[in-house]
């Protein structure tokens, strides 16, 4: 394998992730079950392309200029993404958070330079008002002058970041992939890469994925939840009935489960969304069988989460 060569910014080894086949969790007659590693991204999550893209998209149009504050509502991945480019490019960076989200992602906005207004979470736990709230809070800085607002749950520009790994995976499996599925916040990450794939693939099959707790898109119930970074309380406006198939809802539970069980028999350390996401595709491969191929993404790593309860016994 030839090594990458220099480049001049750490903002150009964004991208570019690998993809490893599962080979000790997926059950003998089932399709085969691709994870494409983006925790390989700088800080450890795919947020990284789409801070990337709302940054540099919203310099282009000259919306953000030297002096401005970014301000963004954030679990933490989002919030360690935007305080990372923003660091590399000198904005300084807002992030609304919680101590509901990982005491990792906190400290690592911190470490880049952000600074980091925390709203309480009594129940310890994501709320469906708790993003709503920050959301808001975040859109009325953004109203002020010397404020720009990302709004990741809004803004286009976040696609085309999260484009790229449509692209990659197109390069990646030139014959084709016959399900792909993934957890939503924001919904940009399925998004885009569908509207890359299903042009191309005219029988791809797109699911998305959300915990059981807080079904909303499945079952139109919200509720509270443990999984950083999706299930807001609320759509994202990057919804696009058009560019899915299908929503499941799996439980909490089952992607803590399968997020140990990926580290002991795979080695591969990654957070609950994630461990979701490969539960889904696991059942995807069984209903299609062998000859197959199911893509889902690993989100973020497993190293985020090594102060609360993810990875202990």
């Amino acid at each position: 394998m030839t090594p990458p060569l220099p480049v001049s910014s750490s903002l150009d080894t964004i991208g570019n992730t690998p993809v490893v086949k599962l080979q000790k969790v997926v059950p003998t007659g089932s399709a085969d079950v691709y994870v494409k590693l983006e925790y390989f991204s700088p800080t450890g999550s795919y947020k990284d392309r789409m801070a990337k893209s709302m940054i540099e998209e919203a310099e282009r149009r000259g919306q953000l200029t030297p002096g401005t504050t970014v301000v963004e509502a954030t679990g933490g991945s989002t919030g360690s993404s935007l305080a990372y480019v923003c660091a590399v490019k000198g904005y300084p960076f807002l992030a609304l958070s919680s101590d509901a989200y990982a005491q990792e992602k906190l400290r690592t906005m911190s470490a880049f330079g952000a600074t980091v207004d925390i709203t309480h979470s009594p129940s310890g736990k994501a709320t469906p008002q708790l993003m709503t709230d920050m959301k808001g809070r975040a859109a009325d800085l953004g109203k002020q002058d010397g404020y720009f607002f990302t709004d990741q749950f809004s803004n286009g520009d976040a696609l085309v970041g999260y484009r790229q790994i449509g692209s990659e995976l197109a390069a990646q499996f030139p014959e084709g992939i016959d399900a792909f599925c993934g957890s939503f916040g924001t919904a940009g990450m399925v998004m885009g890469v569908s509207s890359v794939l299903k042009p191309k693939l005219a029988s791809l099959r797109v699911v998305l994925v959300e915990p059981e707790e807080a079904a909303l898109l499945s079952q139109g119930r919200k509720g509270t939840h443990g999984v950083d970074g999706i299930a807001p309380g609320f759509i994202s406006q990057h919804v696009d009935k058009t560019l899915y198939d299908d929503v499941r809802a799996i439980g909490e539970q089952q992607g803590r489960d399968m997020c140990r069980r990926l580290a002991r028999s795979e080695g591969l350390l990654v957070g609950t969304s994630s461990g979701l996401n490969i539960a889904v595709a696991i059942q995807l491969a069984k209903e299609l069988g062998p000859g197959k191929t199911v893509v889902t993404i690993a989100c973020d790593t497993g190293l985020k989460y090594l102060n609360g309860s993810l990875l202990s016994d």
